[in-house]
């Protein structure tokens, strides 16, 4: 009888055992990970020093009563600041004018920015400089684009809407017809018009993105089988756009949330145009009230959070959406 005695197999001479070789990897794998992401701590900080720091002090100082007029008589006053931006009748009031300026010009930046798409999404002569002059409203500075309609055209004395009507009524035959105020006539109107002709390209750029992004075998195919222009914008070309309309509408509510600039320089806040981001400003600076506007800006600044949070999703699926095409 013979026996058989096995051996374990042999490892070449100084090699690294299988578990040892594990580790190693692993802690290269940590190396490259931590030399990709190094260069990328100095902005992590600075913007944590500058957005993030900011704001927990903001949270803290809504927790106290403070007014700067009387900085001895500071006290702790847990949530009831928040209970008075709720409560407060003035403070009310601008959660209103912020919700319907918003919606207003939101509503009519989408649509007249699909209206414009539709008509860039065309071939014609010229169409590239038609389309940068649509867009030179956009790349204006804010407060220059208000005072622009403030004194351009919305004067009452010199100003062109004015001098347009003059135009218009003489000819009826009406000479020297009224000439109206117009940011006294119609306060809110008169911002949400300024803040409309501003955002109206934002909206035309994102839906032309969109409608040139359509399957082009798609919308052949269509026109072969006899579809008309609006069944196929009806059944093919809004569908599409769904994605990019509610990109754009959820952008265009973080930023016209937050407007202060058309606000300030029209109207002042006067005559029921106060939004929120103005409030905040009169309570802080005007009121001196730190606590009160630390707590109305804390709630602004939740609610643009909610609203971005769905504003990622949905620029996540369209790139989802782009690369499972591709």
């Amino acid at each position: 009888m013979s026996t058989s005695v096995s051996t374990p197999p042999l490892t070449p001479a100084g090699g690294p055992r299988p578990a040892a070789s594990h580790q190693a990897g692993r802690g290269g794998t940590r190396a490259r990970a931590w030399a990709t992401r190094a260069p990328l701590l100095p902005a992590l900080i600075f913007l944590i020093a500058v957005t993030q720091l900011p704001f927990v002090a903001t949270l803290l100082i809504s927790l106290f009563d403070w007014n700067s007029l009387a900085p001895d008589e500071r006290s702790f006053a847990g949530l009831a600041n928040y209970g008075s931006v709720f409560t407060d009748a003035s403070l009310r009031e601008s959660v209103f004018t912020t919700v319907l300026l918003t919606a207003t010009v939101v509503i009519a930046s989408v649509v007249l920015g699909l209206l414009l798409a539709l008509l860039l999404d065309r071939k014609f002569i010229g169409r590239g400089f038609v389309r940068t002059l649509l867009i030179t409203p956009f790349l204006l500075v804010p407060v220059s684009a208000a005072l622009m309609w403030k004194h351009v055209l919305y004067n009452p004395e010199y100003g062109l809407l004015n001098g347009g009507w003059a135009w218009f009524t003489g000819l009826f035959g009406v000479e020297n017809p009224s000439q109206p105020d117009w940011i006294s006539d119609m306060p809110l109107l008169a911002v949400e018009a300024a803040l409309i002709w501003q955002w109206t390209p934002f909206m035309m750029l994102i839906l032309l993105a969109g409608l040139q992004s359509r399957p082009a075998e798609i919308m052949e195919a269509a026109k072969l089988d006899g579809a008309t222009g609006r069944q196929m914008f009806g059944y093919l070309t809004l569908p599409h756009l769904r994605r990019y309309l509610e990109l754009g509408i959820l952008l265009g509510s973080i930023y016209i949330v937050q407007n202060f600039d058309a606000v300030f320089t029209l109207t002042s806040g006067g005559l029921g145009t106060a939004n929120l981001p103005y409030t905040i400003y009169q309570t802080f600076y005007q009121a001196h009230e730190y606590g009160l506007a630390s707590a109305a800006g804390v709630v602004v600044v939740i609610g643009t959070i909610v609203i971005a949070t769905f504003a990622l999703r949905v620029v996540s699926s369209l790139f989802s959406e782009e690369a499972n095409r591709a």
